[in-house]
């Protein structure tokens, strides 16, 4: 993917006193009473946010939360992401209500003082934010003369205020960069699995192929080692003609998962024993199974003990290692040990000095079980993005920003 211009590619002069459109991804959890229950992705963005400030930027941050289908929706309201953002900034961040377009808007933008910031109520309260309407992206862009992405987790959505938005900023001579975060992503998520120093090993888990195909099709060629743990395992065993009892599997794609072990030969892995229960639940009695020795009526929900110090051993020699994807069904405790233990193996390789990036979703989950997302080198603040870059997919809202020049 060619280089895209960063919000450190500006000269200060270009912020100073100038309106900016930051799009950030606040897509948080919020608890019954309405508190956020997740700051991670408020977090990562403060880089970005200081940087402007710092800058005597003028910035109005927008951002989506949940799905409240074009329409506005009390649940859904960023309000409490703006006490967050005051908190942690020390220092008050003005919640905009009206829309944009709106007479009321501009003038609350307009009174953004240099260094200020201020945050949109939830864009997706407008039926044109998904489908990239061209006179919201106008809206949107009447806020700004600097547009920056920071919005990882959106970037794989061709949306008005990830895309249609830059790209208007940019058409009336403005500037669309990315920012901190987005160019963190960019370079563990994209460079850096590009051209990964080796042994490279890949660790997939999760429950479906499917949800993973192209990304095993991408790094397959590439890896050293490609670990399959997860419900996604189950497939590939029956694709090796092994019982699997009562498991998850996915039947439609058993020739695949076939065809993907010849490819991929000696480099693929799967586990060799099991833990097996007759059903899934915190209050079970498991058993640890051979791979060949799965019973008719078995639940297969974590890889065994064999499993673990293999997957381990491979872990630990890599000088690259990529994970996306749980080895069992580690939010009930009879079936947790395999992620945790893969977990500790990834976070002693960084701790060597290896890169290692955690992909997005239930593996970040999985790491914080673990207590080592701070030992890791990279854990991503997307999921669908983060598993489309890694297989080498455009995303719009980085194609969208300006290319930097060629060294």
């Amino acid at each position: 993917m060619p280089s895209r211009l960063t919000l450190a590619d500006l000269p200060p002069e270009e912020l100073a006193g100038v309106h900016v459109l930051a799009r950030v991804d606040y897509n948080v959890p919020l608890s019954s009473s309405g508190e956020v229950g997740d700051r991670t992705r408020i977090e990562a963005t403060l880089p970005t946010l200081r940087h402007l400030s710092e800058a005597g930027a003028r910035t109005v941050l927008v951002s989506h939360l949940g799905r409240p289908e074009g329409k506005p929706d009390p649940d859904y309201s960023l309000a409490p992401v703006a006490g967050v953002l005051s908190e942690l900034l020390e220092r008050e961040v003005p919640f905009l209500e009206d829309r944009p377009g709106s007479p009321e808007l501009e003038q609350s933008v307009r009174s953004v003082p240099d260094g200020g910031l201020a945050l949109l109520e939830n864009i997706r309260f407008l039926a044109g934010e998904t489908d990239n309407d061209p006179e919201l992206a106008g809206a949107l862009a009447e806020l700004g003369q600097v547009f920056v992405g920071d919005a990882f987790g959106a970037a794989h959505r061709a949306h008005a205020s990830t895309v249609g938005a830059a790209r208007e900023i940019r058409r009336r001579g403005g500037r669309a960069v990315a920012g901190h975060l987005m160019e963190r992503e960019l370079r563990f998520l994209g460079d850096a699995l590009a051209d990964p120093e080796r042994p490279f090993v890949a660790l997939l888990g999760g429950a479906k192929i499917s949800g993973k195909i192209d990304l095993i099709e991408a790094i397959l060629p590439r890896v050293d080692r490609l670990l399959v743990g997860g419900a996604m395992a189950n497939t590939f065993f029956r694709a090796l003609g092994l019982g699997t009892g009562a498991s998850l599997v996915e039947e439609d794609r058993v020739e695949m998962a076939a065809e993907l072990l010849e490819r991929g030969g000696e480099r693929l892995l799967l586990p060799v024993d099991c833990v097996v229960a007759p059903e899934i639940g915190d209050d079970v009695s498991t058993r640890v199974v051979d791979r060949t020795d799965v019973q008719e009526d078995d639940r297969i929900a974590d890889i065994g003990p064999a499993s673990r110090e293999l997957f381990a051993q491979e872990i630990s020699g890599a000088r690259t290692v990529v994970w996306n994807g749980p080895m069992g069904v580690f939010e009930s405790t009879p079936f947790a040990a395999g992620t945790r233990h893969v977990a500790l193996a990834a976070a002693e390789a960084a701790d060597k000095g290896s890169t290692v990036v955690v992909g997005g979703g239930d593996s970040v989950a999985a790491a914080e079980m673990a207590g080592v997302v701070d030992r890791m080198t990279h854990v991503s603040t997307g999921g669908g993005a983060a598993l489309d870059l890694m297989a080498g997919k455009t995303l719009p809202g980085v194609e969208v920003l300006e290319l930097a020049e060629e060294d």
